[in-house]
């Protein structure tokens, strides 16, 4: 089974929390022997690598399921009354002389 590749979320956060983890431990614990800058190095490291595993990952796709539409309502029928019919009007003009 091939093992998933980490998403780019895991690798931001797991780089930034080993960097910043080391700086913190290294000016923290004021060490400047080999053994301890080593010691502080693997942890930070685990320590990254707990926190690049526990970034959720996205959810896989899934296909669209047709969700179920209610039944179109009925149109609402309005009674307005007919409008009124006036008889047209013709505009009388005068002759042009």
């Amino acid at each position: 089974m091939a093992m998933p590749r980490p998403t780019v979320a895991q690798l931001a956060y797991g780089s930034c929390t080993v960097i910043f983890s080391t700086l913190a431990m290294l000016l923290l614990s004021g060490t400047s022997s080999g053994v301890g800058v080593v010691v502080v190095a693997l942890s930070a490291l685990a320590l990254g690598l707990l926190v690049a595993m526990t970034v959720p990952r996205p959810a896989p796709h899934r296909p669209a399921v047709p969700v179920a539409r209610p039944a179109a309502p009925e149109p609402v029928r309005a009674t307005v009354p007919s409008p009124v019919r006036e008889p047209v009007r013709e505009q009388v003009r005068e002759p042009v002389r």
